[in-house]
This record gives structure tokens, sequence and C-alpha cells, in this order.
């Protein structure tokens, strides 16, 4: 029973799709900290994610600012 690996165009390794991801989950953690605002275990994983996607912008910003650009716009980052 070997089962064979289907191979999807489904891009999630690039830095635009992480900082896309990490922005969503970002967005349902925060609306979950506004209504359990004691769930500290919740808000140290917001600053895990909010850390890693500072990261991920900041290698962005370096490497292609004209796409890291287009995408704090898309994401309405850094107001």
């Amino acid at each position: 029973m070997t089962e064979t690996k289907k191979k999807t165009t489904v891009d999630t390794g690039s830095p635009s799709a992480q900082i896309t991801a990490l922005t969503a989950r970002i967005n349902e953690l925060t609306d979950h900290l506004k209504a359990n605002h004691k769930d500290f275990m919740a808000r140290r994983g917001l600053l895990v994610l909010v850390g890693r996607r500072k990261r991920l912008l900041k290698y962005l910003a370096k490497k292609d600012s004209k796409q890291y650009l287009e995408l704090i716009n898309k994401l309405g980052l850094r107001k």
C-alpha cells in the first residue's frame, strides 16, 4: 500500500504567503484575547507570531522591496 503524494500548486513557503498566514492567525488571536483577556498563553503565542511576522517582513523588505510594499498595503499593515 503505497500512497502517491499529490503535488499541489498552493504556495505555502514563500515569505509573502507565510506573512499572510501569520496575519490571519494574529487577527484570530487578537479577537480571542479581546474576549479572554486573562489567557496568558494565548498572549504569549500572539507575541511569538508577531515576532515571526516582523522577521519575515524585514527579510522581504531587504530581498524584494516592491513585493514588500504591495503586501503591506494589501494586508493593511504599517498604518
